[in-house]
C-alpha cells in the first residue's frame, strides 16, 4: 500500500498557494509512490475561491493526489498532518512597512500554533511562509509548544535563491556553481546576505567577484530589497518565487544538503553565534535526520558583524511588539 502525506496549507486560496499547490500534488516534492491528501485552510470569505482551485486540482489528474480537503476550521485543517505550510497572511502591499504586519498577523498564528499542537501528527514538520514569517513563527511556536522546537522553521530560502542568482550573474557561471550561501537573521530589509562565506567553483566567492564596493552596496541591499522591486514591478508580492521557495525548503528538509554545502533556513535559536535562545533567526543549515542543524564556527568581519547586529536588533524589536502573544 502506498504511503500517504497529509499536507495543510493555509491561504490555500492566495497566489503563492496558487503557484505552489500542483508541484505538492504531482509527486515532484513528495516522490511518485507517495499519495498526497492536501488540507487546505482559507478564511471563510475565500472558500468559494478555494474550491475552483480544488476543482483545478482535480482536473490535473495527479495520480499522486489522494484527496482535496477545503476548510476554514484550522483544527479540521491541521487534523493529523505531516507537513504544514503556513502560508496565510495579510499581504504586504506597495509602501507597507513591515511592523504593520505584526499587529495583523499576530493574532493568526497563536491560533494556529494552538490548532497544531492540538490536531497536527506526532512528527509535524512546520514551515511558515507568511510575513513577516520570523516572527509569525515565533509566535505560532510558542503557542505550540507541545511540539519540539526542531520542528518549527521560518522560510528564508527565497532570499537565499536570490542571493545565489545574483552572485551568478555577476560571476558570469551558472546557478549551480554557487554554493555555502547564506541568509542570517530576519526575513526583512535588515537581512545580512552573506557573501564572504560564500563559494563559486568551491572557492570562496570573494576570489571571483573581487569588487568588494559591488558586494557590499550593489548586491546587499539588492537582496535586501528584492521584495519591495517585485512589488513595485508587477504591483503584488512575490508568488512564484516564494512558492518555489517554499517548495525548495521542503525538498531540502527531505532529502538533506549535498555534502560541503548547506542552505539557508530561520529556526528557533540555541544561542548559536550570540543569538538570544528561543529567537527564529536565519542561519546556515543542513539537515540532520528530520531537524535543521545550524553550521557552526563561521567568521565575520566588521562588515558583516554590523550587519548581524542590525538584524538582530530588528528581530528583538518584533518580538517586543508581539510580547503579549508569547505564553511564558
Amino acid at each position: 500500500m502506498a504511503k500517504t502525506v497529509r499536507v495543510a496549507v493555509t491561504g490555500a486560496a492566495g497566489q503563492v498557494a496558487y503557484s505552489m499547490l500542483a508541484r505538492l500534488a504531482s509527486g515532484e516534492v513528495f516522490g511518485p509512490d507517495t499519495k498526497v491528501r492536501l488540507q487546505l485552510l482559507e478564511i471563510t470569505p475565500a472558500l468559494q475561491a478555494l474550491e475552483g482551485v480544488a476543482m483545478e486540482l482535480d482536473d490535473c489528474g495527479f495520480p499522486t493526489l489522494a484527496e482535496v480537503d477545503v476548510t476554514d476550521d484550522p483544527l479540521r485543517a491541521f487534523d493529523g498532518c505531516d507537513w504544514a505550510l503556513l502560508v496565510g497572511a495579510a499581504p504586504r502591499k506597495q509602501g507597507m512597512e513591515r511592523k504593520d504586519l505584526l499587529g495583523l498577523n499576530g493574532r493568526i498564528f497563536v491560533g494556529q500554533g494552538q490548532a497544531l499542537a492540538r490536531r497536527a501528527a506526532p512528527d509535524v514538520r512546520i514551515l511558515i511562509v507568511g510575513n513577516p514569517c520570523n516572527t509569525n513563527c515565533l509566535v505560532a511556536y510558542r503557542n505550540g509548544r507541545d511540539i519540539p522546537a526542531e520542528r518549527w522553521s521560518a522560510m528564508t530560502r527565497l532570499d537565499h535563491n536570490r542571493a545565489v542568482s545574483a552572485l551568478a550573474r555577476k560571476a558570469g557561471v551558472p546557478n549551480g556553481a554557487v554554493s555555502n550561501v547564506t541568509i542570517w537573521g530576519n526575513h526583512s530589509n535588515t537581512q545580512y546576505p552573506d557573501f564572504a562565506n560564500a563559494k563559486i567553483n568551491g572557492k570562496p566567492a570573494v576570489e571571483s567577484i573581487t569588487d568588494r564596493d559591488w558586494l557590499q552596496n550593489t548586491f546587499v541591499p539588492m537582496v535586501q530589497t528584492r521584495g519591495a522591486a517585485v512589488i513595485k514591478a508587477r504591483g503584488l508580492s512575490s508568488a512564484l518565487s516564494a512558492a518555489n521557495g517554499a517548495i525548495d525548503h521542503v525538498k531540502t528538509w527531505i532529502k538533506g544538503t549535498p555534502g560541503g554545502d548547506w542552505t539557508s533556513s530561520a529556526v528557533i535559536s540555541k544561542g548559536e553565534y550570540g543569538v538570544p535562545p528561543g529567537l527564529v533567526f536565519g542561519y546556515p543549515c543542513t539537515v540532520e535526520g528530520k531537524a535543521w542543524k545550524v553550521v557552526e564556527g563561521l567568521t565575520h568581519d566588521a562588515f558583516g558583524q554590523e550587519k548581524l547586529k542590525v538584524t538582530l536588533n530588528e528581530l528583538l524589536e518584533e518580538q517586543d511588539a508581539v510580547k503579549d502573544l508569547l505564553p511564558g
